[in-house]
Parts: structure tokens; sequence; C-alpha cells
């Protein structure tokens, strides 16, 4: 996808010639200075690190917890108010100028942009867990319906929220860089609300730093979610007997290795190649679970699902701690506030994703593909492996596995080809993990360096090597193994809290900016002058009048002033 992206030509980059693109010292400098601080504090002193990352998360969730909640739901409302209002007529780009992309390579990108590590690890572990142990305040009475609530409660993390998060961020630095040409930055959208000179100053730089943290965070959790998958898969096949911390921080390193080596080679025809290769790995998976496993209860799941989504959308949208005290505060931390973190956290990584590809489009359309398209996917992802899953649980399989990354393993063991599926799965996590972290350097680079829409190899390479020690200090505060995932979750969440605030801001600059768009500003002049010419066609020819256009105020003109013909 990067390499399509670069060879397009034709479009001139509109951070080029405003500030160049030379490398920001200030948001390198300090970010660099954080992350790499927090790698040396995890390396020291692991403990003293969980320990204050645990105290911290509790408190966040404690008093905080709901203010996740809410700006989730609201910006739901917020991107999907603005696809039906007037505002989605708006293009992001100039006045006619036609989509970047057709529209089946549009949706192509966004159908991979909808997939990866996230996707492998939980399409199994989330619908099975939430069956298995039904989320609080729920009271299922059979089977069927831990089914229902499972699914439900799945759709809820990875379907119209976690997309409308991306959305708004997305929308927002492409309205920003295509239509009002400015840089390609997160600090760049808030121009209207702080002005230029603030937005390129400190207050900017303020906001691209926590931007970068965000993205650091949240793309180690998912290296590390592959880390712990891939060991699991070494596991199943037999090939160690044992997952250790080591093991992980080694397969980390070897994937880190394997991504530094692709952006200094050159060969990012080669990593496009294995990524397109990667999406339809992904799908000869699917198909094969698909037609292997209980067909026909994957199917029944697909319309059932998604009602049970929406009927039970309220219940989820609203739950926090006051409704159930501290099980559902802990419920929330391990799954609803990490997961809209782990969104926001990737907000400046796939939201620059989306907004590039997306020029020319209206806001109407980009706010419809980006929501339904990947959304579409992850209920037929989950409806394949989390219902698969949960037929073989209530047929008494899958009783030895306990962990998350090996659940996904042992639903293959059911089947035939086990060790090949198996091997498959590994193939895909890691190239989801060279590929992303391929692409979520660049963003950081492109943040580092005022917009540039090719940041320098060595920054590309710099936070793609931080990111991966960032993963391995996140596994080792969770102590390797039971609670590695739980060391990812929570310092996903701490990371990605500031960023609350900066996409609450982007929200109210981005309306600022649309209120002064030259497609509103029309239409409004145009209703009052069509309204005015009503209001006096009525008082003066008692509703008997037409209305033709005419030259303005100050122009000579024969006969009646409205431009009546009364010959």
């Amino acid at each position: 996808m990067t390499e399509e992206l670069k060879q397009r030509g034709g479009r001139e980059d509109p951070a080029a010639g405003i500030l160049g693109h030379r490398t920001d010292r200030v948001v390198f400098g300090v970010t660099a200075a954080i992350t790499l601080a927090f790698v040396i504090w995890g390396w020291a002193a692991t403990d003293s690190l969980e320990d204050v990352s645990t105290s911290m998360l509790g408190g966040l969730i404690h008093n905080g917890g709901w203010a996740f909640m809410l700006a989730a739901s609201c910006f739901v409302v917020f991107a999907l108010w603005l696809a039906m209002s007037r505002y989605g007529r708006i293009h992001l780009g100039a006045e006619g100028e036609e989509p970047e992309f057709k529209t089946v390579s549009w949706v192509a990108m966004m159908f991979s942009a909808g997939m990866g590590i996230g996707l492998m690890f939980y399409g199994v572990s989330e619908p099975l867990s939430h069956y298995t142990t039904p989320p609080p305040g729920t009271n299922p009475a059979n089977s069927g319906e831990r089914m229902e609530t499972a699914m439900a409660t799945t759709l809820f993390h990875w379907t119209l929220h976690p997309w409308a998060i991306y959305a708004v961020v997305g929308l927002g630095i492409a309205y920003s860089t295509y239509r009002k040409r400015r840089r390609q930055t997160i600090s760049a959208v808030f121009t209207p609300l702080i002005g230029e000179r603030h937005a390129n100053g400190t207050a900017g730089r303020v906001i691209d730093i926590l931007a970068i943290i965000a993205t650091v965070f949240g793309s180690a959790a998912s290296l590390g979610l592959g880390a712990l998958q891939i060991g699991s898969g070494f596991q199943e096949l037999n090939w160690m007997d044992d997952v250790s911390t080591g093991l992980l921080v080694t397969i980390i390193a070897v994937l880190t290795l394997a991504f530094v080596l692709s952006a200094v080679s050159g060969i990012e025809r080669g990593i496009q190649w294995l990524s397109n290769t990667n999406m339809v790995l992904a799908l000869i998976l699917a198909v094969f679970v698909f037609i292997a496993g209980p067909t026909i209860i994957v199917l029944d799941l697909l319309p059932t699902s998604v009602f049970s989504y929406l009927g039970d959308l309220p219940q989820l949208a609203g739950r926090t701690e006051a409704s159930g005290g501290k099980g559902v505060a802990d419920w929330l931390g391990s799954w609803t506030v990490f997961y809209w973190a782990w969104w926001i956290s990737w907000t400046p990584f796939v939201g620059m994703f989306i907004a590039r590809i997306s020029r020319g489009r209206t806001i109407r359309q980009f706010v419809g593909g980006v929501i339904l398209v990947p959304s579409t996917v992850s209920l037929v992802w989950f409806a394949i492996f989390g219902g698969t899953a949960m037929k073989l649980k209530e047929g008494g399989a899958l009783a030895g596995e306990s962990t998350p990354e090996g659940q996904l393993f042992g639903v293959l063991q059911e089947f035939p080809l086990a060790t090949a599926t198996s091997l498959l799965v590994m193939i895909l996590v890691g190239i989801f993990f060279v590929s992303g972290a391929d692409a979520a350097s660049i963003v950081m680079g492109t943040l580092s360096q005022k917009g540039a829409l090719e940041p320098g190899r060595f920054v590309v390479v710099f936070w793609g090597v931080v990111t991966g020690a960032v993963a391995a200090i996140m596994l080792l505060v969770g102590s390797g193994q039971g609670d590695a995932l739980t060391g990812l979750q929570n310092l996903t969440i701490l990371a990605a809290a500031p960023f609350v605030l900066v996409m609450i801001g982007m929200c109210v600059a981005l309306m600022r900016d649309l209120r002064q768009d030259p497609v509103i500003v029309r239409g409004e002049m145009g209703s009052e002058a069509v309204e005015l010419a009503v209001i006096e066609g009525h008082r003066k020819y008692d509703g008997d009048f037409g209305i033709q256009i005419g030259p303005g105020p100050g122009t000579e003109t024969e006969g009646d002033p409205l431009g009546h013909d009364h010959s």
C-alpha cells in the first residue's frame, strides 16, 4: 500500500513548499527522549514500572472510564451526523476534484486497513471468552443466548465505534490537507481553533508529540499481541515446550530486524507484494474454516449477530463502573476501555492512512466507506472464527486451550491440515507485523518531519526500532506469560488517555472549518437570497410572482428590481 501511494503521480504534496521536509527537532527530540526513557525504565526497573502503571490505571479507570465510554459514542454520533447533514456533500479536495483512487481500489485498501494482528488474535478469543464468561449485567439462559451476547459484545468492540473513531481523525486530516492545503499533521487540523501561529508553534508541537506517543504504544501493543500468538504457535507445533519472556522478546527482535532491513534496502515493492498476499492468505484461511467448520451456524450468526448488537447497543454503550461496581470496572479495563484506548492510540496511523487514500471523496462517501466496509469485514470474520469456536466449545472441545493467543490454534487443531493452517497463521501474523511497523513508522516520521509524505529513512527506521523495543518492555511489564496481555492493555490505556482530548479538539476545529467552507457559505447565501425574494414578492405582489436571476445591487436595470417581467 505504501508503494502504491508513492507511485501515484500528478498530485502535488500539500506539505511541500510550506515548511519543507526538515525534521522538527523539538517534536522528534522530545518524543524520542520520552520513549527511550520508558524503554530504559522498563529494562532497568520492570517491577517499578509495573507498580506505577497499575496504580495509574486503577485511578484512570475509576475516575475517567466514563470519559472513554462517552467520548467513543460521541465520535460515532458526530461522524454519522456529518455524513447525513449538509456537510456530507463537501469534497475532500478542490472543487470538482475527482477521487484519486477508483472505488474498487479504495474499498480494497479500506479492507486491508480493517484486517491485522488484532483480528487474528481476537477472532476466536473474544467471542469465546464472552461465551464462556458472559459480560457483567448479562444473564443468558442457554447456549444460543450466550452466543448472541458474545457476538453482540464483540461487534460493539470491532465495528461502528472503532471505525467512527478512525473516521473522525481521518476526516480532520483529509479536510485540512486536501481542502485547506495545510501540512499533513495532526496539529495543522487545529489551525481554525488556535490559529496558524500556535498550530505551527509550541501548542502544535505538543499535539504532534501526543500523537506520536499514542501511535508508538498502540503499534507496540499490536506487535506484542503478534509475538504472543507466534509464540503460542511454536508451542502448538511442538517447536517449543514453553513460551518464555525471552522467546517473546526474541520474536519481536527478529521481526523488527526484518522491518528495518526492508526499510533500508528499498524493497518497498516486495513488502507491498507481501501485504497484498497476506490479504489473500487471510481470505483462504477464513474460507477454509467456513467450509470445514459449522457452515450453517456461521451463516445463521450473520443476521442474528447484527440485530443482537443493535438491540443491545444502548446497554453496551452505557456500561460504566456505576452500573456494577468494581467488577464492571475491572471488566471494562480488560475489554471496552482497553479497546477504545487501543483504537484511539491507532488513530494517527489509521486516520492518516485513510486520509491519504480518500482525496477527492465527499465527506458522505468517506464516512460511509470507512465505517461500513471494515465493519462488514469484522462481522464476517468474527462470525466465522468466533462462531466456529463457540460451537466447538458447546460440543465439549477446546477444553485444553486457556490462553487467548492459543485459542485460534486450538480451533485449527479440530480440522484437517492443522499443522499447515497453524503455520499459515504464524506467517500471516509475521507479515502483518512487518507491514504494520512499516506503515506506522512512516506516519510517525511524517509527524516528526512537519508533514512530509515521504519522511527520511533514518527517522522511519528509528521509530520502527523504538516501537519494537516498547513492545518488548510492555510484555516484560506483564511478566511475559499469563499477565503479558494485561501489561499490553494497561500501558496502552495510559498512553492513549491524553489523545482523547486531542480528538475532541479536532472535532471542534473541523466544525469551524466546515462552517466556513465555500459550499456551505454559498448555500447559506443562496437560501437567504431566495427567502428575501419570496418575502418581497409576497409583500408587493400578493403571492403572484416569479423569481429570476439578474444583476446585483448597484447595477442599472430596467423594470422591477427583483427582475420580474410585467410586460
